[in-house]
């Protein structure tokens, strides 16, 4: 094997869609897939034994208890696994809490999984060089949050908003978020001062619209 390809290492809970991917990547003279991971673990385990140069990982990962953003995190703080790799996201996950928790995490670009395969390629190559690579979607959705006038939503203020999106109450959401229910009442308050809102509906209609959460 040509030592100066690119060494990847696919992140996906989906065999077909890593298959997929290996096929079109090994089809290649400047790269290939050395290792395939679908949870933590085994993208620890593959990083320390492969080193791949590119990461190329999806942020939901099914019944992983981890997700894509976790596990890089992770990668940034667990033992022997430095230099880490320049990761790529590869996902179809397009909302604002889902792009700046990746980039946040430590993700080098964001490409979506409809991206022309002759897109992808360009990015491997991109994030292989140390360059920050984002698809068009995820540029705009970027430019849209930094134009947004008055405050913006905080991380933690997302997490609010998500758990609102799933039914749950004050109690229930300070029991989740290790805080109390007068604290739940203040992140509300911010929440519905910055969206414009007055009502929890609201505020996760809102959420939805301008692409600050996903729900399912």
């Amino acid at each position: 094997m040509n030592d100066t390809r690119i060494s990847i290492l696919l992140v996906d809970d989906h065999p077909i869609v890593r298959a997929g991917l290996a096929a079109l990547i090994n089809a290649l003279d400047d790269m290939s897939v050395v290792a395939e991971a679908d949870d933590l673990e085994s993208t620890l385990r593959a990083v320390r034994t492969h080193r791949p140069d590119v990461i190329l990982m999806d942020l939901n990962l099914g019944a992983s208890e981890h997700s894509g953003a976790q596990i890089i995190a992770e990668l940034h703080r667990a033992p022997n696994t430095a230099p880490i790799p320049q990761i790529l996201v590869l996902t179809t996950y397009q909302t604002e809490s889902n792009i700046l928790r990746a980039l946040d995490a430590g993700a080098r670009g964001y490409l979506l999984k409809d991206a022309p395969a002759d897109e992808l390629l360009t990015a491997i190559r991109a994030t292989a060089r140390g360059e920050t690579v984002l698809s068009p979607a995820i540029a705009s959705t970027l430019v849209r949050r930094s134009g947004r006038p008055g405050p913006t939503i905080t991380e933690r203020e997302v997490e609010v908003l998500e758990l609102l999106a799933q039914g749950m109450g004050n109690k229930d959401l300070a029991k989740s978020m290790f805080i109390s229910e007068g604290t739940v009442k203040a992140h509300l308050a911010h929440i519905y001062d910055k969206l414009g809102v007055d009502t929890r509906a609201g505020a996760v209609a809102a959420a939805i619209e301008q692409r600050i959460i996903r729900v399912e």
